[in-house]
C-alpha cells in the first residue's frame, strides 16, 4: 500500500469551480494526505521541518494546482526552494526522496490541442513541466506524466464530475499498487493511462 501526499495550491480556491469538485471527491481516500498550502501558510512561512517529515512518510508526491503562466502558483515554487534542501533532497548525501514518485494534477483553461508544437501555446504540457521533471530527477525521484483537466472555462458539469471520478480512481489505484508506474512513465498524460485501463475492463 502506497501513501500519497497531495500538496494543493490555489490562491483563489473560493472562486474555483473545477478544483473544489476534484478535492471533494478525494478527501476520504485512505492513505491520502491532502494539504492546502495557501490555507496552511497564508504568509508563505513554510515549516520546512514539518514538510520534510511528511515527505519522509509518503511514497507518492503530487502537486495539485491550476496551471499559472505555464507553471505553478508561487507558493509551490517557494515550497521547492525551501523544503528541498541540499544534503537532504539532493547532493551526494541527499537521498531522502530517492525512489519516491512525483507528478502534477493540473487544471488549465486551454484545450489539449492548444498544447502541442503546432498549437497556440507551442509546447506540450510535458515539455512545459521540464523544470519540475528535472527537479524530480535531481532528487532521485521518478517523474510521472500529469493528470490534466483541460478547457476549464467551457467544460460541462458532467465533464467535471467525470474528472472527479477519474481522480478518485487514480489515487485509489496508486494507494493499492494497481497502476503500472513503469508503463505510465512513458506516456504524455496520466489521463491516457486511465482511458486505456478502463477500456480493457
Amino acid at each position: 500500500m502506497k501513501k500519497i501526499l497531495i500538496l494543493f495550491a490555489h490562491p483563489a480556491f473560493r472562486k474555483s469551480r473545477i478544483n473544489k469538485v476534484l478535492i471533494d471527491g478525494i478527501k476520504d481516500i485512505e492513505g491520502v494526505t491532502l494539504r492546502d498550502l495557501y490555507q496552511l501558510y497564508p504568509e508563505m512561512d513554510i515549516n520546512v521541518e514539518k514538510e520534510q517529515e511528511l515527505l519522509n512518510h509518503h511514497d507518492v508526491i503530487i502537486f495539485h494546482h491550476p496551471f499559472y503562466w505555464y507553471s505553478t502558483p508561487p507558493i509551490l515554487k517557494e515550497w521547492l526552494d525551501l523544503v528541498l534542501e541540499h544534503g537532504w533532497a539532493y547532493g551526494s548525501h541527499g537521498n531522502a526522496l530517492k525512489n519516491k514518485w512525483f507528478f502534477n494534477v493540473m487544471t488549465t483553461g486551454g484545450s489539449q490541442d492548444a498544447y502541442c508544437t503546432k498549437g497556440y501555446n507551442r509546447f506540450t504540457i510535458r515539455q512545459l513541466l521540464a523544470p519540475l521533471e528535472q527537479t524530480a530527477k535531481l532528487c532521485k525521484m521518478h517523474f510521472l506524466p500529469p493528470y490534466v483537466v483541460h478547457g476549464t472555462h467551457s467544460i460541462s458539469k458532467e465533464g467535471v464530475l467525470k474528472h472527479r471520478e477519474n481522480y478518485s480512481k487514480l489515487l485509489t489505484g496508486l494507494v493499492n499498487d494497481e497502476i503500472d508506474l513503469k508503463a505510465l512513465e512513458k506516456m504524455e498524460y496520466f489521463n491516457q493511462y486511465l482511458s486505456k485501463s478502463l477500456k480493457q475492463r
